[in-house]
């Protein structure tokens, strides 16, 4: 990332100055595996010998607080919530990404403006208003989505924890049976993050197969958006 490009308007605090680091990101619903991978990548990455920084959802000290607080009182509305997710964001964005990026580290960034997107489409937010909204955001050098179907994800949140309320979509979904929520709620944003796939030129990696053929896939398509890094 030679020069830092935006999806809107260039923010005047993140702009106008070199970016020699990398923006990857990791994209794919809950359960799919996201943050096993990227620990698996920023140990690889180290041991090739590049400076690596990780962050992901609600991890600002701006407003983590405030997101976690609210989704456990479940008290926002979904504009509310999402504009909540965009402060958190931007503080991420402004004091940990692009810092990284200037002094030529690789960024790895567990769900970007993608996810917070896809969720917000399912619940009836409008495109336009989240494109509007997320428009600072700076384009990554690669997103790399963990694709998998339902049917392969339920089993696999089942193995470790007890469905959730927000992953269920139980915050808008009104059926009874917190089952039925999870397969309607995550099949629909599945389908939304193969939309934003095409609309973003992800680079889709198959999510079914194992957690090692999984990192090869990933270590491929890193390994090619990390050439030319630090060349004169």
């Amino acid at each position: 990332m030679d020069e830092i490009k935006f999806y809107g308007h260039t923010p005047p605090s993140v702009a106008g100055e070199p970016t020699p680091g990398r923006l990857i990101v990791i994209e794919g619903t809950d359960g799919v595996g996201r943050s096993t991978q990227i620990g698996m990548l920023q140990e690889w990455l180290e041991a090739e010998g590049y400076a690596v920084t990780v962050t992901g959802f609600r991890r600002s000290e701006l407003a983590a607080t405030g997101i976690n607080r609210a989704m456990r009182g479940n008290t926002l509305d979904a504009l509310t919530l999402n504009l909540f997710y965009a402060t958190d964001f931007w503080d991420r964005l402004e004091k940990n990404i692009v810092p990284a990026l200037r002094t030529g580290m690789v960024a790895l960034v567990d769900r970007y403006i993608f996810s917070i997107i896809a969720r917000a489409r399912v619940r009836g937010v409008p495109a336009r208003w989240l494109n509007d909204v997320f428009e600072f955001a700076v384009v990554p050098d690669r997103v790399l989505y963990l694709d998998v179907d339902v049917e392969q994800l339920l089993p696999r949140v089942l193995a470790v924890r007890q469905l959730d309320h927000w992953e269920s979509g139980e915050d808008f979904l009104r059926g009874p049976d917190l089952h039925d929520n999870f397969i309607r709620y995550q099949s629909a944003l599945l389908q939304e993050f193969r939309t934003l796939a095409e609309e973003h030129n992800f680079v889709t990696i198959d999510a079914r197969g194992s957690v090692g053929d999984v990192f090869e896939a990933l270590q491929a398509e890193v390994r090619e958006a990390l050439k030319g890094m630090g060349d004169a």
